[in-house]
């Protein structure tokens, strides 16, 4: 096994993990000791803060794509299905999360939370061109 194998997993995982976590947190499945948001109301919340532009009808349908995308890029990545394209798609993700967490609330949140290194991981995977334990690569 080559260590770009085991790279490319460990980001493929990590990335997974850092969408579910935060999915996990909006409905209230991390105790509140540890939450950011601790249910779906204060996401929503957080949603609207971070896109000042958004008019609130469409707040609601804003969190639920974004939560939708997660799930669909956490699930995809941890089988390796179509990771080039999908890690692009999650650094697009992150990179607009980050962004607007920049221009919303200043640069502090976004580099605390490391969401800009969790973009700039999405594109280096998404550079990773050998297939390794991937559902591409078993068919």
């Amino acid at each position: 096994m080559k260590a770009q194998h085991l790279i490319k997993l460990f980001l493929r995982l990590a990335l997974s993990a850092g969408f579910l976590s935060a999915v996990a947190d909006r409905f209230g499945m991390w105790s509140t000791e540890v939450s950011v948001w601790g249910n779906w109301e204060n996401f929503l919340a957080y949603t609207q803060l971070i896109n000042p532009w958004l008019p609130e009808s469409l707040i609601s349908i804003a969190g639920i794509l974004a939560t939708a995308a997660e799930v669909l890029l956490a699930i995809f990545l941890i089988f390796g299905f179509k990771t080039e394209w999908v890690a692009r798609l999650s650094g697009f993700l992150l990179l607009l999360f980050g962004l607007s967490m920049a221009f919303s609330t200043g640069i502090k949140a976004p580099l605390d939370f490391s969401v800009f290194a969790a973009s700039a991981a999405a594109f280096a995977l998404s550079q990773m061109k050998e297939k390794y334990l991937e559902l591409d690569s078993l068919f």
